[in-house]
Formats: structure tokens, C-alpha cells, sequence
């Protein structure tokens, strides 16, 4: 009852948030500052009171159904959200710039300066899904003490964050393979969120995985979105397509502890420096962390785990999210970082989430080269 109550709640908010967000897009395209301001074309106030539900109605039919017209409208309600984004941001420069002529006594123009930044926002906003599309090989060398010669110049691939779902499906996934295949990793490493969370046929998504192989193997951890309920059919899935499903545990490849904690039990520190105790980390040897979000590496580093590869952040996908994740996660929201004697590689994941726009972030699969 408690978990239903704050669900409804959390709808409500979450409506209401968009409805004002509606709301202010409307008003500042009708505003006039002659007063004069006339009621908008009832065509545009039906199409924003649409627009405005479209998103929580597309999630909720999301989660309980698939096929091609719910696929088509998630898809059309989430390229719409992250406009409303990009659009929002705009509505507030307008609304300061004109405040800033007004205040020095320059005659601007309102609409002009609404229509030249909602201009700009909707070419933002369709750079945004062509750069989601287009996904990179990042490479890194990462030195790491206590290095196993098997491991010396070998090289490992890190995919997160692909959410397969109603936006990106099994065939997405195929392409990720085919590109990681090309690259010839002695490990891959998949940090969670392999689904969205929404309505699919988990074994038949996760198929593309029985075709990636590598010689020191194939792990995966669950992330949020495969856990926010029983997360059975999704660690099953994945499974049966031969990838290793870490589960607080640790597994040998070639002298390298390779270990794996799931996201929910690596959310509270207490909990996770227990399941890393229980783990029982070499400190003398090196050792690989693979878990999904980077949110408390000082507890990881504390453990004497040598580097954590995760994902989660998205680099906030985009503009103005990615201030948001930047100021969170700060050096660890991207990239290779350090803290004390342990490195973090956190990867900006391969898809996205909500809105399938990136813009200030790229998707990607990492290649790591051990020295």
C-alpha cells in the first residue's frame, strides 16, 4: 500500500512538473509586452495539453505492453521530452534577455528573440538524437600494480547503459556486438542497465549476447533498471546467451580477480563494504571491480580493489542534465579517474534513457588496454 501510495504521488508530481512546463512554453510564445496578449490558436493549446501527458502515458503503457504502436509512441513522447528540455531553456534566456534590455533601455523585440532561441533549441534538440545514434570506440590505457603478465597488453571492453526497451532493441544490441567483436577484447565487461525496465521479451533482447565471446570471458552486473522489480527474467536472459552473471562474487581469469556487485547492493555503504568483506579482495593482487553506478568509490577503495568500471551517469545524456550529473558525480561522473591507490573508469554508456538524445555526451564502448 505504502509502495502504491508513493507511486501515485510520485505520478502527480512528475504531471504536474510537465503540466507547468506546458504551460510556460505557451506563455511565452503568446506573450506580447504591449498588453495587448491574445488567447493562442486553440490548435497549439490542444497540442501543448497532448504534449504534456504523452510522456507519463507513454511510460505507464510502456511498462504493462509492447508492440509497434506503443513502441511508436514512447518513441514520439520521448524525442518530444527532450525537446520540452532544450525548449524550457530557452523560454528562461528569453524571458532574461528581454528583462536585461528592458532594464538598460533597449528596444527588443520579445517574439524575435523567442523565435531565433526556440529556433536554435529544435536544431539542438534534432543534433541530439543523429549524436544518440552514432556510437564511439573509446580507448584507454589504464595501469594498474600488481598487473598479472597474462594481462600485460591485453585489452577489455566496457559496455553499460544500452536500455534496451521500446527505443532501442536486439538489434541495437547485435550492432554493439558486432563492433565490440571487431575490436578483439580478451574480457568484456557489461556495467548494468543491458534493459530499460519497460514491457519486452528479455530472452529474445538479450539474444545478440550468445555471439560475444572473449578469452578471459564475459561478465555482467545488474544496474537500477534491472532491479526497480524482480530482476529474474532479465539475470536468466542473460544467462542463457552464455554471458557470467556476477552476484556479490568473485571470479579468477588468468591471475585477475574480477568482481561483481550488483546496484542495489552497492547503494549504501555500509551494506556494500560488507558484501566486499564477504567478497574477500586480495589486496596484493590486482583486481577488477565491476558494478553499475559510481557512487561510493571510496568504499570500493577502502576494500583495496586496484579499478571500478562502471556506468550509470549518462554524462546527464544532455544540456541541462549534464550540469546536474556533473555537479553529483563531479571527477567520477566520466572517464578515468583516481581515488587514493584505486582508478574508476566510469563509461557514458552505449544508449540512453527517456529522451534517446545526447548532446554534450556521446555514447560509446570503451576499450581498456592493461599495462
Amino acid at each position: 500500500m505504502k509502495i502504491r501510495t508513493g507511486l501515485v504521488g510520485f505520478i502527480v508530481v512528475v504531471q504536474t512538473i510537465l503540466c507547468l512546463s506546458h504551460l510556460l512554453l505557451y506563455e511565452t510564445w503568446t506573450f506580447s509586452p504591449s498588453g495587448d496578449q491574445a488567447a493562442g490558436p486553440l490548435w497549439l493549446r490542444i497540442a501543448l495539453g497532448i504534449l504534456s501527458v504523452s510522456f507519463l502515458v507513454a511510460s505507464l503503457l510502456a511498462w504493462r505492453y509492447t508492440g509497434m504502436l506503443v513502441r511508436a509512441i514512447y518513441k514520439v513522447a520521448a524525442v518530444w521530452l527532450g525537446l520540452l528540455s532544450f525548449l524550457l531553456l530557452a523560454s528562461v534566456l528569453s524571458w532574461a534577455a528581454f528583462g536585461f534590455a528592458w532594464l538598460v533601455g533597449f528596444p527588443a523585440n520579445f517574439h524575435a528573440i523567442v523565435e531565433a532561441l526556440f529556433a536554435i533549441a529544435v536544431a539542438a534538440g534534432i543534433c541530439g538524437v543523429f549524436n544518440a545514434s552514432w556510437t564511439r570506440i573509446t580507448r584507454t590505457t589504464v595501469r594498474l600494480a600488481n598487473l598479472p603478465e597474462a594481462w600485460r597488453g591485453r585489452r577489455a571492453a566496457l559496455i553499460s547503459d544500452l536500455h534496451l526497451g521500446h527505443v532501442r532493441n536486439g538489434s541495437f544490441l547485435r550492432r554493439i556486438v558486432a563492433d565490440v567483436l571487431k575490436e578483439n577484447p580478451d574480457a568484456v565487461f557489461i556495467a548494468g542497465d543491458l534493459y530499460d525496465g519497460t514491457a519486452i521479451d528479455a530472452k529474445r533482447a538479450a539474444e545478440p549476447l550468445s555471439q560475444l565471446t572473449a578469452p578471459h570471458g564475459v561478465y555482467f552486473v545488474a544496474g537500477n533498471h534491472e532491479q526497480f522489480v524482480d530482476d529474474t527474467q532479465y539475470l536468466q536472459a542473460v544467462e542463457a546467451a552464455g554471458v557470467r552473471v556476477l552476484r556479490n562474487e568473485k571470479v579468477e581469469a588468468a591471475g585477475l580477480q574480477i568482481i561483481g556487485v550488483p546496484y542495489l547492493h552497492a547503494t549504501h555503504t555500509e551494506h556494500f563494504a560488507s558484501v566486499l568483506k564477504g567478497i574477500g579482495v586480495d589486496r596484493e593482487r590486482a583486481s577488477i571491480l565491476l558494478t553499475h553506478a559510481p557512487d561510493h568509490p571510496q568504499v570500493a577503495e577502502a576494500a583495496g580493489v586496484s579499478l571500478q568500471l562502471s556506468g550509470h551517469t549518462h554524462v546527464g545524456q544532455f544540456i541541462p542534465w549534464s550540469w546536474m550529473a556533473r555537479r553529483i558525480y563531479r571527477q567520477f561522473v566520466y572517464g578515468l579517474s583516481r581515488i587514493g591507490q584505486m582508478q574508476v573508469f566510469t563509461s557514458s554508456g552505449a544508449g540512453t534513457w527517456g529522451p534517446p538524445l545526447r548532446l554534450g555526451s556521446n555514447p560509446e564502448i570503451v576499450v581498456l588496454q592493461f599495462e
